[in-house]
């Protein structure tokens, strides 16, 4: 029989967060505004550009600066990410079954520092993820160069105060990055003009800018990276065709999506945008992740084609016939049946060109939904 594994995005398939985003939101003026704004001038990068060297994601490399501008520490962001952590209902138990049954990983586009803290709450080993390496607090050359500069304080326009261990060449430098900060929150519109501005100011600009080091610094795991992560996996395990089941739910799976789908592995889009449901096999929208389980679970027995088999009897005839005729473990019949009391069961559905529009109204409505309008409208 083939080795069966379970990889998974974290924000959206197992939490409500978006932790990049919120940390924005909570510690940057107009932070979250500023966030979406960066989001969707990344998806334009990816999608229309197609910028070499540049992936899905990236949005977590360019808003650094803006971080430091706020005075955002390490130890910031692991106490706001320990504080903050929104499951979706039932993931910690779809984990939880998933670790047991088979070799299970979280790749994420998201930063460790909240990876570690999901991984510290519902008691998922660290070791087994893939994620964005952030060090908010390394030290450029500049700001280590005048020893005499110690406790610096300066306040800008907009009384955002930057304390620090800082040089005045980068004091210099970060009035220059809020100077950024609200020329980018003046060109929003999401139109081709106000994204030249974006360009020049990430593309030229910052370049000259000694803080661009911490832009150089981070290297995301979205896209292809999350490809990477998986066939890196895949590596490790020894894993033959078939062999995964990858859930994501945004643009930065689209690529270890399609990679389980050639691969021969199970593609799955939970509760998704446009992106996955281009690429994914696969459509779930629903908000708990009990579904994800009895996927998992028929994955983990089955090859694919029983699979798919179950997701034709169940969106065509509803789940108790499906639960009658496939070999679904009793005991998440019984949680799916508890759960879904009295309501309108979930979604799962192969994707085609006739229903994708459909699976993707309803899919968005969900995302919005159960995560907000601000996170679920992000790639």
């Amino acid at each position: 029989m083939v080795k069966k594994v379970f990889i998974t995005d974290c924000e959206g398939p197992l939490t409500l967060n978006d932790n990049a985003y919120e940390l924005a939101d909570e510690f940057i003026e107009d932070g979250g505004k500023l966030f979406k704004i960066i989001s969707r001038f990344d998806d334009y990068l990816v999608d229309d550009v197609k910028l070499e060297n540049y992936h899905a994601g990236d949005t977590l490399k360019l808003i650094v600066p803006f971080y430091k501008l706020a005075g955002l520490t390490n130890e910031k962001m692991i106490k706001f990410s320990r504080e903050n952590i929104y499951l979706v209902d039932g993931s910690d138990d779809t984990l939880r079954f998933a670790n047991e049954l088979i070799d299970s990983f979280i790749v994420s586009t998201s930063y460790g520092q909240y990876i570690e803290a999901l991984c510290n709450y519902i008691d998922f080993p660290f070791q087994n993820t893939y994620h964005t390496q952030l060090d908010i607090g390394w030290a450029t050359n500049f700001n280590q160069s005048d020893k005499k500069s110690n406790n610096v304080s300066s306040t800008t326009n907009n009384s955002q105060t930057i304390v620090g261990d800082k040089s005045p060449k980068f004091i210099e430098e970060l009035k220059k990055v809020d100077e950024f900060r609200k020329i980018i929150l003046e060109h929003g519109e999401e139109n081709e003009d106000d994204f030249n501005v974006l360009y020049d100011i990430f593309f030229n600009e910052f370049p000259k800018l000694e803080i661009n080091k911490y832009i150089e610094s981070v290297k995301t795991v979205g896209g292809k990276g999350k490809q990477i992560a998986v066939e890196d996996i895949v590596e490790k395990l020894d894993l033959g065709q078939g062999s995964i089941i990858y859930m994501g739910d945004s643009i930065t799976d689209v690529e270890p999506l399609q990679y389980a789908r050639d691969n021969g592995g199970l593609s799955v889009s939970f509760n998704g945008n446009e992106y996955p449901l281009n690429v994914a096999e696969i459509a779930v929208v629903s908000n708990h992740t009990i579904v994800s389980s009895i996927l998992i679970d028929l994955h983990s027995r089955f090859d694919k084609e029983y699979v798919l088999d179950f997701i034709r009897e169940y969106s065509q005839k509803g789940p108790n016939a499906a639960f009658e005729d496939f070999e679904v473990d009793y005991s998440l019949i019984e949680e799916f049946e508890k759960v879904f009391y009295n309501k309108e069961a979930p979604i799962i559905e192969i994707i085609t060109d006739d229903n994708r529009d459909y699976l993707l109204k309803l899919s968005k409505e969900m995302r919005n939904g159960i995560r907000g309008k601000d996170i679920g409208g992000l790639g």
